[in-house]
C-alpha cells in the first residue's frame, strides 16, 4: 500500500522548493496540511488539488 501521506521534506522535494519555503508557507497558511502533534503532513491529493487551483489562479 503506498503511503498518502507526504512530510515536510517530502513536500518540498515535490514542489521544487526549500523546506524553510514550505515551513513559511504553513505559517502563513498558505497551503493545505494537517499536524500530528508537532509533525507537519500533507496529502498527496490535496496538494494536487492545491497546485491545480494555483495554476486557475494564474489563468484567471
Amino acid at each position: 500500500m503506498t503511503r498518502q501521506t507526504m512530510t515536510v521534506q517530502e513536500a518540498a522535494d515535490y514542489l521544487g522548493v526549500c523546506t524553510d519555503t514550505i515551513y513559511n508557507m504553513v505559517r502563513e497558511k498558505e497551503i493545505p496540511h494537517f499536524r500530528v502533534r508537532r509533525r507537519i503532513f500533507f496529502t498527496r491529493s490535496t496538494i494536487n488539488e492545491w497546485i491545480r487551483e494555483q495554476e486557475q489562479q494564474v489563468i484567471s
